[in-house]
């Protein structure tokens, strides 16, 4: 097994998907370039839309199954990187370029470490507008996959499990007035009216408090009002960012807001949920034997898509992600295809998911 030789294989990829650049539902390009790699490994794939996923050799519908899941797409670069986002830059150990963190240090070590394992079902899926949970993205393409049982999504987390992520929800708020002339002290002013609830919201907590994730969390993030400065505003419009954990699903926490607040409330969706992996399952038991710490997770990923079990576990660092002059460290690559290999030799485990 040369490691070595597989982790130069994933960092001329990534160095190649950097250079495509593959803003979210703008990935066709970069799909093209796995694909072309895809091919040179004699691998078989398919594509939907720009998700691309391959079988491994000999793949039996029905038995037990793993998806091997990261994201080809990336965030748009922000103004303040130093350095051409979309050019692989490579000094020393560290792999610089827009995506290389988030998340193509994940795609390529678990693309590298499918190519080596032997005699374990497994579906390569590397999807599309993971950053926009867009429905161009994963979900387009899980219908279209066999059966699975649990998943692996290959997010910069320190090659250490995060067995629970937090979900997202959106909301609308819009309190109404009455518009009229400022001077005269006319009218019903929105954002009075809204003062009382965006106070509330501000010292508003959940009951209930994941060991994992820690608290549901939300925050106003943006406020907007009003047509000109001698007008009283008719209206008022407010947005909240809701973290759910595990012990809240996304409507529960929705109508808890609903019944404390007087403005209107407007839930964007519902779908991005909390999601967990039982610690007792045989990959995560298998993990910590191998002196991995379980974590939950802050952040969102395709995981709020799934309807099985999954975790997330890839190199790089979170911190990194969406931040100018993002990078990884080819240490980290290697280090995380060696761990997939490790971890995956499972068959006397597969029995019992």
């Amino acid at each position: 097994m040369d490691i070595k030789r597989y982790t130069e294989d994933a960092v001329s990829l990534l160095r190649e998907l950097i250079e495509t650049p593959s803003v979210s539902r703008d990935e066709s390009k970069a799909a093209d370039v796995l694909i072309r790699h895809l091919d040179s490994y004699g691998l078989k794939w398919q594509r939907e839309g720009n998700n691309v996923w391959c079988l491994s050799s000999g793949f039996q519908p029905g038995r037990p199954t793993i998806l091997l899941n990261a994201h080809i797409d990336t965030v748009k670069p922000v103004a303040s990187w130093t350095r051409a986002p979309f050019k692989a830059s490579l000094e020393g150990d560290v792999l610089y370029g827009l995506g290389a963190n988030d998340c193509g240090g994940g795609l390529v070590s678990l693309l590298q470490a499918f190519r080596m394992i032997q005699g374990v079902q497994l579906i390569f899926l590397a999807s599309a507008e993971e950053e926009v949970s867009g429905q161009d993205g994963i979900v387009r393409a899980l219908p279209l996959l066999p059966k699975i049982d649990v998943a692996i999504v290959g997010e910069p987390t320190g090659m250490q499990p995060a067995v629970a992520e937090k979900g997202l929800m959106v909301i609308d708020m819009t309190e109404r007035g009455k518009s009229g002339h400022a001077a005269r002290n006319e009218g019903v002013n929105a954002i009075y009216k809204m003062l009382d609830d965006l106070c509330l919201l501000r010292d508003y907590r959940f009951e209930r408090v994941s060991p994992f994730l820690g608290e549901t969390r939300l925050q106003v993030t943006m406020v907007n009002a009003g047509t000109q400065h001698n007008v009283v505003p008719d209206e008022c419009h407010a947005v909240i960012d809701v973290r759910t954990n595990e012990l809240y699903t996304n409507e529960e926490a929705f109508r808890l807001l609903q019944e404390v607040v007087h403005s209107d409330l407007k839930a964007r969706s519902f779908r991005l949920s909390s999601s967990r992996i039982d610690l007792h399952h045989p990959l995560i038991q298998k993990l910590m034997t191998m002196g991995k710490k379980p974590f939950g997770s802050p952040t969102l990923s395709d995981q709020a898509l799934m309807p099985f079990p999954s975790f997330k576990m890839g190199p790089g660092d979170s911190a990194r992600s969406h931040a100018a002059d993002e990078f990884i460290r080819v240490s980290e690559i290697e280090d995380a295809i060696r761990t997939y290999v490790e971890l995956l030799n499972v068959r006397e485990a597969m029995g019992s998911f």
